[in-house]
């Protein structure tokens, strides 16, 4: 039974780290950070490695799966993948419809998470404060860059995925918001809903080649410079709140290809000032509740983490 357990909510933190990739903003990362299978994701990839091709070309099977943590692997990217495709039309009807709320819940969730993150940290000093504001500084650097238009061709297909899983493995730049940078969001969104074979393809072989290789980077940090690198990731979340903040000022706009008109250029007012500038409600009680409910959700899931054991 305690297995069974420790499957399901191996898929359930799938499923959150899906939910977070779709959104541009939020990273998966976060959210293996928040739950408690950071380091365990980053050494279970890279365990993908020489020996275990030698053990599937020898037909070792039993050894190959249990070499780089099969079961755990296996779990968790169902659960990426079933929140992927289940939920990919209810992320966009949200940001579509009730982008203020939804915004303010996941502020609630980075913020906590980055909180309990540097709680765990236990030798601070000036190097270890250093890198938390020198990610806070990257990622408010990264966030703020403009959306820009690329081409459609299948080799930059591949170099998105690339780029967009190294980031979605690294806390606090989220994956979807560089695809949106790159000019590939609604391309491979679109994809996912049409399921457009070639085009997720190219996609996954490129998300295929960054996760093996960035993934080691990461953990060879970790091993090694564990608080500096703690510390650094979760300055990273912190400074990604400058680009999930819930009230925005919209300067430009661009035609998707099926015709819509949306945000392109955005910048960050205050909610007191939101209706003035916007002429749209600031709905800051709602945003307050959705922000607790952010908060909630992860004390949560830290205490929940704490009585089940994977």
């Amino acid at each position: 039974m305690g297995k069974f357990k420790g499957i399901i909510l191996i898929f359930l933190k799938g499923m959150g780290m899906g939910a977070a990739d779709i959104v541009p903003g939020v990273s998966g990362g976060s959210i293996a950070l928040i739950t408690g299978i950071y380091e365990k994701l980053l050494d279970s990839i890279k365990s993908i490695d020489a020996e275990a091709i030698r053990y599937l070309l020898k037909g070792k099977f039993v050894a190959f799966w249990e070499h780089i943590n099969g079961k755990f692997l296996l779990t968790l990217f169902v659960g990426i993948l079933f929140s992927i495709f289940s939920m990919s039309r209810l992320i966009t009807y949200l940001m579509d419809n009730l982008p203020i709320p939804l915004w303010s819940f996941f502020c609630g969730l980075i913020i906590i998470s980055a909180i309990i993150i540097l709680r765990d940290i236990k030798k601070w000093n000036i190097a270890t404060v250093l890198w938390l504001l020198g990610g806070i500084v990257f990622a408010y650097w990264v966030t703020g860059l403009p959306p820009t238009t690329s081409p459609e061709a299948a080799w930059f297909t591949f170099v998105a995925g690339v780029i967009a899983i190294s980031a979605m493995i690294l806390p606090g730049i989220s994956g979807s918001f560089l695809l949106l940078i790159l000019g590939q969001y609604e391309r491979v969104l679109q994809a996912v809903n049409d399921r457009d074979i070639l085009v997720l393809g190219l996609f996954a072989l490129g998300c295929v080649v960054g996760l093996l290789s960035f993934s080691r980077l990461i953990s060879w940090f970790l091993k090694r410079y564990h608080a500096m690198t703690l510390a650094f990731l979760s300055g990273i979340m912190l400074g990604s709140i400058n680009k999930i903040w819930p009230w925005k000022n919209v300067i430009s706009y661009r035609m998707s290809s099926s015709g819509i008109q949306k945000p392109f250029v955005t910048e960050n007012v205050l909610p007191q000032d939101f209706l003035a500038i916007t002429g749209e409600e600031s709905l800051i009680l709602y945003a307050a509740l959705a922000f607790s409910f952010g908060i909630l959700l992860v004390l949560g899931i830290e205490r929940t983490a704490n009585y089940i054991k994977e």
